[in-house]
């Protein structure tokens, strides 16, 4: 059973996935700091200094008592935080977009198949009609 395992670990497509995961995941995080330091500020800019992470909807307000200890957290819709996850998904899909065209602009072109040859069956055509001459 070790063997078998060490054979599956070992196969092309399990290490061509985890690279693939560590990848992404680092790939992820450029990104995601990308959108949140310089795309988020450029749109902020074009809105009015608005900070999307910043947005919320408040359903109920913190409690906090007399010694100003919070005993009850906010509650709120942060849909700011949901539209920049949103933009992060758009970048990522358009760099992984470029990356797997560049991708595929590095594979050499699919070959044509050869030109099929002559069958058995028409060998054997052949040459019972030049045994008939």
């Amino acid at each position: 059973m070790l063997k078998e395992f060490k054979n599956f670990i070992m196969t092309g497509n399990v290490v061509e996935f985890a690279v693939a995961v560590i990848m992404a995941t680092a790939i992820g995080g450029v990104v995601n700091g990308f959108v949140s330091n310089i795309v988020m500020p450029v749109v902020g800019m074009f809105t009015g200094g608005v900070n999307f992470a910043d947005k919320k909807v408040v359903l109920s307000e913190a409690v906090v008592d007399a010694a100003g200890k919070v005993t009850q957290a906010e509650n709120a819709i942060t849909y700011g935080a949901w539209i920049d996850t949103i933009i992060n998904l758009l970048i990522v899909g358009f760099v992984m977009f470029i990356i797997v065209k560049a991708y595929n602009k590095t594979k050499a072109p699919a070959e044509e198949p050869a030109p099929a040859g002559p069958t058995e069956l028409d060998i054997l055509k052949e040459i019972r009609d030049s045994l008939k001459k």
